[in-house]
């Protein structure tokens, strides 16, 4: 629901719906729209985007990176597992968050 009204970004399931980092920034960007301009990204610079989300949710949210992005490039279809349990860092991080 967080980033349904995102560009690019199509959630269907914890794998290859992730796999070009938009997701991320969208989910990232939701909580923090200060942080940086979604609109500038684009699905083919997946590691900008892999990058930028693991970042900015590391230093602005205290999120710990438990993806690699070397991981997520080196794949068109990330560990579902891996993902989820990413995303419910995220969102444990936010979920008082009345955004």
């Amino acid at each position: 629901m967080k980033t349904k009204e995102y560009e690019n970004v199509q959630l269907d399931n914890f794998s290859t719906s992730w796999a070009d980092g938009l997701a991320f920034c969208a989910l990232i960007h939701h909580f923090l729209p200060d942080a940086f301009d979604y609109n500038t990204l684009t699905p083919k610079d997946r590691r900008k985007n892999f990058e930028l989300a693991f970042k900015v949710a590391d230093e602005k949210a205290d999120i710990f990176p438990l993806l690699d992005v070397d991981d997520m490039m080196a794949t068109r279809k990330p560990d579902w597992k891996c993902v989820f349990t990413y995303v419910q860092s995220i969102y444990r991080r936010f979920k008082d968050e009345e955004i």
